[in-house]
């Protein structure tokens, strides 16, 4: 993996960064890792797209999780952990947008615990990304149904990929998720692999890249 040095506000949040120089980017990624792992796994995303005009960033999570209990259980069983990660991914993108990347531009991309931070945001902040590539995760709380967001998700493309036995993420909320952002507009693609485990596959690399290559 060839990583890239950042330079002004981005360099100094601890972000690790791989792939086009931010000047030239066609779009910039902010990749989320899962619990247990780090920036440094989840930037490898870099090289499994093999798209060149992308920049991409990746931050670490204090103690490697974003929120400490299963992300199906109660709110307040995750805070402050969770606003404090959502809080993270504002300053990102913020930062982002100073350097030129407007919400147009913007892509998150999670696998696991990762996956369900980025899709969560997305729920909450309609209109703050481009798209959104969750891979085995879904919306955080005990309860989709009774989410109290409605502001239009229209024009924000959505795909998840999750196996149909997920030992940590039940398909049923998976495909819950789906209905809900669906529901307010967003382009949503949603796969369930037969293969069980808890990774993520070649068909789901290739059907993030098509969706890649097709913002902008």
């Amino acid at each position: 993996m060839s990583t890239i040095s950042l330079t002004g506000p981005l360099a100094e949040i601890g972000l690790l960064a791989a792939g086009a120089d931010p000047r030239n980017a066609r779009l910039a990624v902010i990749a989320v890792h899962g619990r247990g792992a780090s920036a440094a796994d989840i930037i490898g995303l870099s090289e499994a797209f093999g798209l060149p005009d992308i920049f991409y960033v990746a931050p670490d999570a204090p103690g490697g999780a974003w929120y400490p209990s299963q992300f199906t259980q109660p709110l307040a069983a995750n805070e402050p952990y969770l606003s404090n990660a959502l809080a993270r991914i504002d300053e990102i993108l913020r930062l982002l947008e100073a350097e030129g990347f407007g919400r147009e531009r913007v892509v998150l991309a999670g696998f696991s615990q990762g996956a369900c931070l980025s899709l969560e945001y997305l729920a909450r902040n309609a209109g703050s990304v481009a798209a959104v590539l969750g891979f085995s995760g879904g919306l955080i709380g005990p309860d989709v149904a009774s989410r109290q967001e409605t502001e239009s998700l229209s024009g924000t493309r959505v795909f998840m990929g999750c196996s149909r036995s997920d030992p940590f993420i039940p398909a049923l909320r998976v495909m819950e998720t789906e209905r809900h952002l669906a529901g307010r507009g967003a382009k949503v693609e949603t796969v369930l692999y037969p293969e069980p485990g808890h990774t993520i596959n070649a068909d789901e690399i290739g059907r993030a890249v098509e969706l890649l290559k097709s913002i902008g």
